[in-house]
């Protein structure tokens, strides 16, 4: 498996606080059957200052520790970078990194407030010739049925989406775990990956997520979403050439009847 999303590199964003952090997550992540991992620390303009070269300065370090130590996990690096007007410039200036270089990054909305020009920021970096790919939308609490059309959009004009695998499995609770199960259903989803901060709360675990992903999109589909796709951001093949998802009968999947928050009245009778 690969994982696109994770906070691995050491004192740089508030994943990993120090070496012996990032190597316990490592091996956590090797343990996993993860194979290699995209470091992916934040960029937000004003809280984690940090840029392409630094991030890869960051990398060749902690490859050099992860071999020291004899963990056998691949690392290459990405960022998590937060929705800004001059996101088309960072990428292409360089100082804003796309994940191992090629066209595809990570882009980050922001948590507690629907942001203005979204739909233009994503449609800036797509004519720029870049595949933005959408982080955690499930967990974003200004997620609603209002809002869900904007993600469906966004896809529709080539943008991917990202789903923490933790939230398919319920570690960010109900909430985070319906969206996350109806992006599946719809065939929204391009990719899971952990979004890993630590070796504890939030640790690098995929296997777990896949085999959430089977009972809705089935065994190839779900290791599309783990390895397929991934493999083939690293690649940084044209978006025509990689499979998209399937979509699925929600009506058929009973978990995802029920809204989260309802009553037990509510779950019962929808």
């Amino acid at each position: 498996m690969i994982d696109l999303h994770c906070h691995l590199l050491p004192g740089i964003d508030d994943g990993a606080r120090d070496l012996d952090t990032a190597l316990e997550m490592a091996r956590i992540a090797v343990d996993d059957g993860i194979t290699l991992s995209a470091c992916t620390p934040h960029i937000y303009p004003g809280v984690f200052e940090n840029t392409a070269d630094g991030i890869k300065q960051a990398v060749e370090a902690l490859r050099g520790h992860l071999q020291a130590a004899d963990i056998p996990l691949e690392i290459t690096y990405g960022a998590d970078i937060q929705m800004v007007p001059e996101l088309a410039q960072g990428l292409q200036s360089q100082s804003m990194p796309t994940i191992h270089g090629g066209r595809y990054f990570l882009f980050e909305p922001p948590h507690h407030v629907a942001p203005n020009h979204f739909s233009d920021i994503l449609f800036e970096v797509l004519v720029h010739g870049y595949v933005p790919i959408i982080t955690h939308p499930e967990r974003l609490t200004w997620l609603d049925e209002e809002h869900y059309p904007w993600f469906v959009e966004a896809a529709n004009k080539g943008a991917w989406l990202q789903i923490t695998g933790g939230a398919l499995t319920g570690r960010f609770g109900k909430r985070a775990r319906y969206w996350s199960e109806r992006f599946l259903g719809d065939g929204l989803v391009r990719i899971l990956a952990t979004d890993a901060h630590d070796p504890v709360h939030r640790a690098p675990l995929l296997s777990e997520a896949r085999e959430a992903a089977i009972k809705w999109v089935g065994e190839a589909e779900a290791s599309q979403l783990v390895s397929g796709r991934p493999e083939a951001v690293i690649k940084d093949l044209d978006p025509a050439q990689v499979p998209p998802p399937p979509t699925t009968n929600l009506a058929s999947k009973p978990s995802a009847r029920a809204k989260p928050g309802g009553g037990w009245l509510k779950r019962l009778f929808s």
